[in-house]
């Protein structure tokens, strides 16, 4: 009985240990893929999950992207809202409540946010573990563990294009319970993004609110 146990034991090591090499030879491909591309652009679906109340609220819009770490997330529903990473500085817009706030880039990126995932910033092979999970609806799943964990962020998933080596989708769950779902279609590679796309000015009357000193 004990050898069939130990056979058993050994059997599912060699299965994790050539999950472990696919998933590792796939996260090396979406770094060289996100270092490759000048820019992409794709529409978005955004499902966010409050865990005391169970309540989904879906968001969607646009992202454009352009090298390096240029990027704009313009929400058109429910509510109007554009996140725009510039060279230095990022900026929070609400047009419905006439307010804008302002950041450093490095307050945005620092931590394991959305924005770094499909950006390609987060480092899958460094920040997480990385587990290949099946494949769903043609994407290739992967689980990630933080290596190290935060508030934000203590497990997630990606769903990869196999072809572009690319985030489709990903899913973050926070301590608390609470999932950030997004998920990308009508992907682009490197379309040329009009002039002035990531920049912005407050208009006359906004609210600013300057949290770079912070």
């Amino acid at each position: 009985m004990k050898s069939k146990v130990f056979a058993l034991a050994l059997a599912l090591v060699g299965c994790l240990g050539a999950a472990g090499v696919q998933a590792s030879e796939l996260t090396v491909k979406i770094q060289k893929q996100y270092e490759s591309i000048k820019s992409f652009q794709a529409d978005f679906l955004q499902e966010l999950t409050n865990a005391g109340s169970q309540e989904t609220t879906a968001r969607g819009g646009r992202i454009l992207f352009q090298q390096p770490g240029l990027v704009r997330w313009d929400t058109v529903s429910p509510e109007r809202e554009s996140l725009v990473v510039g060279k230095e500085v990022v900026w929070d817009y609400f047009a419905d409540e006439k307010l804008a706030m302002k950041y450093k880039v490095g307050q945005v990126f620092n931590s394991k946010t959305m924005l770094r995932f499909i950006t390609g910033q987060a480092r899958l092979d460094d920040d997480f573990v990385v587990v290949e999970d099946g494949q769903e609806e043609g994407l290739t799943k992967l689980k990630l563990t933080p290596k190290e964990a935060e508030p934000g962020l203590i497990e997630a998933q990606v769903w990869i294009d196999p072809v572009q080596n690319m985030v489709r989708a990903v899913r973050i769950k926070d301590f608390y319970g609470n999932v950030n779902y997004l998920r990308l279609d009508k992907l682009t590679l490197n379309p040329e993004h009009p002039k002035g796309s990531f920049e912005f000015a407050p208009p006359k009357g906004v609210d600013v609110q300057d949290n770079t000193k912070e």
